[in-house]
């Protein structure tokens, strides 16, 4: 298998004869700017807000995440509807800050966590970081570079779900109310709200879910496209072809999402809930109050959504990382 983020034979990924180099020649800062440069020339769903997820993938996850927030809306097209007509484009956008100033850093430290983690288990169970990692060794540490991000990523993602579910009505809508203040004027102002009514614990909101969902998800992005790209990449090649890589990280999105929005359902209904409201006590309690007030389809809201994006996007993401490790593997040899 070869390495996810460098790579070299080493890694997670495939099965291929690099002359032995293996671990040896991968750099850590490879990945670390490989997930640098990647957002900035590719989409990415959720918090990687490149070019096109920007004018794109940003405003479904707003409707996804009203959709899971609020019981009031009979499917996609009737929030989408209802958005921009009380809020017109610019409702689709709210939050989309908190995103973009975050997207490099994230991006980066997450991938460089997974390249890292792989090659120390290798070295603690096989003696040596050129051994061929197991299934197992890319999903420990898919989900560690998961549980990296959450800490990174719990802020921002607090203020885009507060950002995106408030009302605002736009000027041009006529309404025989006044238009009220809106209470976040922006990312930055909601952190310092949100910090100052509900303490440093109120920026980590929603955080036990956003562990669970992505440390899970992370793993099983991480394994899949691993596992795809070595069982239909032929027996002596050592890379895959650009047709392997679109069909392996469109699935490992597709199977990652699907299988992380119950949680990711549950981590936008804690991180919405105020100062003031206390509706959820914790994870537990948010599903169990949901469920019972909703039935266990609540758990799938924004299913739909999450998938018919992922697929695209993991597409370009991959393709993206895959051509900017080949140039750093290019220019490395020429040295």
């Amino acid at each position: 298998m070869r390495c996810m983020t460098c790579g070299c034979s080493g890694g997670g990924g495939f099965t291929a004869d690099t002359g032995g180099q293996g671990w040896k020649g991968c750099s850590p800062w490879f990945s670390l700017a490989a997930g640098f440069v990647l957002p900035l020339m590719a989409p990415r769903g959720d918090l990687r807000e490149g070019g096109l997820s920007t004018a794109v993938g940003y405003p479904l996850d707003t409707v996804k995440v009203r959709i899971q927030t609020e019981g009031h809306y009979n499917g996609i097209w009737h929030c989408i509807q209802e958005t921009y007509r009380t809020e017109r484009v610019l409702g689709f956008y709210k939050g989309v800050s908190a995103s973009v100033f975050t997207v490099s850093l994230i991006s980066s430290v997450s991938f460089g966590t997974y390249r890292n983690f792989l090659c120390n288990i290798c070295k603690l169970r096989y003696g040596t970081a050129d051994a061929k990692p197991s299934g197992l060794d890319v999903s420990l540490a898919g989900g560690a570079a998961g549980a990296v991000r959450v800490v990174l990523m719990t802020p921002s993602e607090v203020a885009k779900v507060r950002m995106q579910t408030q009302r605002n009505p736009h000027p041009s809508v006529t309404s025989s109310q006044p238009l009220s203040k809106p209470k976040y004027r922006g990312s930055l102002h909601c952190l310092k709200v949100i910090a100052k009514e509900e303490g440093f614990g109120g920026l980590y909101k929603g955080c036990s879910a956003l562990l669970c969902r992505d440390c899970s998800s992370s793993a099983i992005y991480f394994l899949t496209y691993s596992s795809l790209c070595d069982w239909l990449t032929p027996a002596g090649k050592n890379k895959p072809g650009f047709l392997v890589v679109l069909l392996s990280g469109g699935s490992a999105g597709v199977l990652a999402w699907g299988l992380a929005t119950p949680l990711d359902v549950l981590k936008s209904r804690m991180q919405v809930d105020e100062s003031g409201q206390h509706k959820y006590k914790g994870l537990i309690h948010c599903a169990r109050e949901s469920i019972r007030q909703e039935g266990l389809k609540v758990l799938f809201k924004g299913l739909g959504l999450n998938c018919i994006r992922a697929f695209p996007v993991n597409m370009v993401v991959f393709v993206t990382y895959e051509a900017v490790l080949r140039f750093t593997d290019h220019f490395a040899n020429k040295k």
